[in-house]
């Protein structure tokens, strides 16, 4: 080719690329715009693209992204931002350009959501629950001797009552908490009660992989307390099959747990015996027991997966117990007051969760129990000899039996749905019948109930870090003849990474106690209306937690002049809580503490006054230690409480009053509790024996506390109530064949 045609391809060839290169720069066309989240806040590392091409961009810090394409026509842009809703949107793609400003929502997810957790305190292994307590914390709190009461008692918002059973929570009585195992009701979760001695909680706490102590505020799928819930959740499936035995001076008996091969269904039973006759003879006891305290318990489970992943679970527990003390009478110098008591009580739970598909699940349960007191008071002479006075009824009427029954039927349906991402609706019914009969001296009194139930809920998410949970329960009982409507409320907004707030607003009401509709049936429901006010951070190995309340009664029973529901009153306060398993290795710690300002007017009280069960400041620091070398752990328990009021009222001259005839308060209560647990094993990898030996001790230091004071008739002689021992002493060893239960007892210390 000639050398001049050479140069002029060259400019020809030059020319079309300058004027190719110039069309494509003139051709593209920039998109730009910012990306935000529903607050407003810059989303930088949001990734934008126009779908099904290679354009695209990532928003800087300020949320700001800008990127050119070469294509023209109608495109989809694409927003995409971990943790958030995609967006995608339309746009044109011409010679202007295009200004996109996007504002991303929020993914919900179960677990970064926040939880609404006002007045209560969860632990177990659900996604979202702020682990407080776990069964093996049960079992170690020091001197609490594997009793979940006693546990609970460690933390914010219960008082330190030793004369009795039940939680007192808030300036409520023990009446006014209610426990709930698989959402039914348990009628009598203690032993059978002994005039100022307190028993004990019938289940182990290994029965249980949740549990919600709810001090106020709870959900309206749960009725008829009046300050607080002791929710329980039974396990599932066990670990594998296992044999256990344990021994002690107290207690002896034995289990057996079988896992079928498929692991699909379980079932096992468990039997033990009580008998305090070797510990009384060791340990002096200020009651004179001429019938050694003696129990028989046994229980059996049964549970087995359906096919569509639900569960059907079947507890029952019977105990059968007897028991005879001998004190000093108050208004005698030479008689004493003989108590005995014979108690049987049979306990029965069925539920069924099932998954019903698209989004449904539904929550099954049926229950029944029976509980029997046979109790025969009597004044006895030194010969111990019954006394009869009929001249003089104060004493007279020290001499009764009374032999009474309790049955309790109940059934539960609760349905869930999926509303759209985490939200959702529960919503069931419930219906009880109470059977309750006394015979009295030969007096025959029947008191029955039909009780029902409404209850709808909801949780709803509007983002990760606010939801609220909006309920209602319709109640009626027959038995009064009257209904109510209990609306419940409660929002929580997340401050920070793993921080919130919640608050929390609801109406409960309870029927009164059998014992005052024994005498008339003209009563009412006692109210109370729950403000709480709550914040919480949360790590793996840390909680803080503070919380304020306010609480109005109205309502209350009162007994003087006769029975009615003319009485009020109220309880506020302030309570902090924190837990520290960081800060010092292998050390486990936590910290309550609960101010209460509380005042009431029912029963006899003749007018507004805190009552006798409620302290003003309750302290409790609860440490635990497990020295890995020598697999011990070593677990000390504090309990603090500034002394409680005690009253005695007496009728004046006329006997149309009562009058204060004396009060005070009593000492401070100082309880420092001890527990330690060895774990270790005997025989070779394939058959070992797993073995822990635990040793406990109430009230190390010896205090002398008083819970109260009990008056003669005459109101001249007045008596502390106190332990029936100073100290309460525990040993035994706990034996397994077929799971390590070494590696639990370590983990769960650390």
């Amino acid at each position: 080719m000639h050398p001049q045609i050479k140069i002029a391809m060259k400019k020809l060839t030059g020319i079309i690329l300058f004027l190719i290169i110039t069309n494509s720069l003139y051709a593209q066309v920039i998109v730009k715009g910012k990306v935000t989240d529903n607050r407003g806040r810059p989303m930088p590392g949001a990734s934008i693209a126009l779908k099904n091409t290679y354009d695209g961009a990532v928003a800087d810090s300020s949320g700001n992204y800008s990127f050119k394409t070469n294509e023209k026509g109608e495109f989809i842009l694409s927003i995409v931002m971990i943790g958030y809703k995609s967006l995608e949107q339309k746009i044109i793609v011409d010679k202007e350009t295009v200004v996109v400003d996007a504002s991303l929502k929020e993914q919900l997810d179960e677990l970064k959501a926040v939880t609404v957790m006002a007045g209560s305190f969860e632990a177990g292994d659900r996604k979202r629950a702020a682990t407080v307590l776990t069964s093996i914390d049960v079992v170690t709190v020091g001197g609490g001797n594997a009793d979940i009461t006693a546990a609970i008692k460690t933390l914010p918002g219960a008082q330190q009552i030793g004369e009795q059973e039940g939680l007192f929570v808030r300036g409520g009585t023990g009446y006014e908490t209610k426990q709930f195992i698989d959402g039914t009701l348990v009628n009598n979760p203690y032993y059978a009660s002994v005039p100022d001695i307190a028993s004990r909680g019938r289940f182990s706490p290994f029965l249980f992989k949740g549990t919600v102590f709810s001090t106020g505020g709870y959900s309206a799928l749960y009725g008829q307390a009046l300050s607080s819930a002791l929710i329980l959740e039974s396990i599932d499936l066990p670990e594998r099959s296992a044999t256990n035995a344990f021994i002690s001076p107290l207690v002896a008996g034995a289990g057996f747990q079988d896992l079928a091969k498929d692991k699909k269904s379980s079932w096992g039973v468990n039997y033990s015996y009580v008998n305090l006759n070797v510990y009384f003879n060791i340990i002096k006891q200020t009651p004179d027991y001429f019938k050694i305290p003696e129990f028989h318990n046994g229980d059996a489970n049964f549970r087995i997966k359906t096919k569509s992943g639900g569960i059907i679970k079947y507890y029952t527990t019977f105990s059968y117990s007897r028991l005879g003390l001998r004190r000093p009478d108050i208004d005698s110098t030479d008689l004493k007051d003989a108590f005995g008591l014979t108690n049987l009580n049979w306990y029965n739970n069925l539920s069924w969760r099932e998954n019903l598909g698209s989004g449904w699940k539904m929550n099954l349960g049926l229950s029944y129990s029976t509980n029997k007191d046979d109790i025969q008071q009597q004044l006895q002479n030194s010969q111990d000899q019954t006394q009869s006075f009929p001249d003089q009824w104060w004493l007279e009427a020290k001499n009764f039996t009374l032999a009474h029954r309790q049955d309790m039927s109940q059934l539960r349906a609760v349905f869930d749905k999926k509303l759209g991402g985490i939200s959702a609706l529960r919503f069931g019914s419930e219906y009880w019948y109470n059977y309750d009969k006394s015979i009295f001296n030969g007096y025959h009194t029947v008191i029955t109930d039909n009780y029902n139930a409404l209850f709808a809920e909801s949780d709803i998410y509007i983002t990760n870090g606010l939801a609220a949970k909006i309920g209602g329960r319709l109640e009626h009982s027959s038995l009064i003849d009257k209904s109510n409507f209990a609306p419940r409320i409660s929002l929580a907004y997340k401050t920070g990474k793993d921080a919130q707030v919640s608050a929390a607003y609801g109406v409960f009401y309870q029927k009164p106690e059998n014992s005052q509709l024994i005498f008339t049936h003209n009563l009412g429901y006692t109210k109370a209306t729950h403000y709480i006010l709550n914040y919480q951070k949360t790590t793996n190995d840390r909680i803080f937690r503070v919380e304020a309340f306010y609480k109005k009664y109205a309502d209350l029973i009162k007994t003087f002049p006769d029975t009615n529901n003319l009485g009020s009153g109220y309880a506020k306060g302030i309570e902090f809580f924190w837990r520290d398993k960081k800060t010092f290795k292998n050390f486990d710690y936590w910290v309550s503490y609960s101010y209460l300002d509380t005042k009431r007017d029912y029963l006899n009280y003749p007018q507004e006054l805190q009552p006798n069960f409620a302290a003003d400041h309750t302290l409790s620091l609860v440490m635990k230690r497990f020295f890995l070398k020598i697999k011990t752990g070593f677990n000390f328990t504090y309990s603090y409480a500034t002394g409680r009021p005690y009253y005695n009222f007496m009728l004046n001259n006329t006997g149309s009053k009562y009058t204060i005839a004396d009060n005070g308060r009593t000492k401070d209560y100082h309880n420092l509790g001890f527990s330690m647990n060895y774990v270790s094993s005997i025989g070779n990898a394939n058959a070992k024996t797993f073995w822990v030996l635990v040793a406990s001790v109430t009230n190390v230091l010896g205090n002398n506390q008083v819970f109260g004071y009990n008056y003669s008739y005459n109101g001249q002689v007045k008596e502390a109530v106190v332990p029936p021992a100073k100290r309460f002493y525990f040993i035994g060893v706990f034996l397994s064949w077929g799971i390590d239960r070494t590696q639990d007892a370590i983990n769960n210390n650390l």
